[in-house]
């Protein structure tokens, strides 16, 4: 029986990024409940495909992409003249993101000040799940918005279901310890984006994956 070495998330989630894309190995996301999604590093560490594409299309700038990992959204909005940033929370992976061009500010997005005049905020790639509560991280991005703001979702398929609890990263050579995290469904948004005192303006899918744009009211 193999023996694997235990870190942080953190740590094993830079370990994956920095293999790059011609060394990869298998990085997973395990549930408590026993369920297993391999993660798609190759993808992290390309350039957006023609679904990820049409979401940025629907950007309006300046965008504030959270969690932005090796940045190729980042870059990808600059490529298309619109101002963006990234906020990352490893500086490890931040480096990488700065190394393609992309403008990255480290830290997490309760911490980090920013000024709150962003037009688009992107939680792509699951990352509305940071945290383990969708209703504290919207309601925080939502502060960062302007009136009128949007943020673009990607959701988990309908019908299966709001679900909060612990993940854990496991790679071919390392575990890591558990953290918190909130999968949520396209048909559950609307509880935690109301409670944000965000609306669902729209929900769509796109090759296959599953998003909603929520927007914060105008003030009257």
């Amino acid at each position: 029986m193999r023996s694997l070495s235990v870190a942080d998330a953190l740590t094993v989630y830079e370990d994956a990024l920095r293999q790059g894309p011609t060394g990869l190995e298998r990085l997973h996301a395990v549930g408590e409940d026993g369920s297993r999604r391999q993660l798609p590093i190759r993808r992290w560490l390309g350039t957006p495909d023609a679904t990820e594409e049409a979401v940025l299309a629907r950007a309006r700038g300046p965008v504030l992409d959270v969690g932005c990992g090796a940045g190729r959204h980042v870059v990808a909005l600059g490529q298309r003249g619109i101002e963006a940033m990234g906020v990352e929370v490893s500086s490890a992976v931040a480096a990488i993101a700065r190394s393609r061009g992309a403008i990255v500010v480290e830290g997490s997005i309760f911490a980090t000040p920013l000024l709150g005049n962003w037009a688009t905020a992107l939680l792509l790639d699951g990352n509305v799940g940071i945290g383990g509560d969708a209703a504290v991280l919207l309601r925080r991005v939502g502060e960062l918005l302007q009136p009128g703001g949007q943020v673009l979702v990607e959701l988990e398929p309908p019908a299966s279901g709001p679900h909060t609890g612990r993940v854990r990263l496991e790679s071919a050579s390392a575990v890591s310890r558990w953290v918190p995290w909130h999968f949520v469904a396209a048909d559950e948004i609307e509880g935690p984006a109301a409670s944000a005192g965000l609306a669902v303006a729209e929900r769509w899918t796109e090759g296959a994956r599953w998003f909603a744009a929520l927007r914060k009211e105008r003030r009257r």
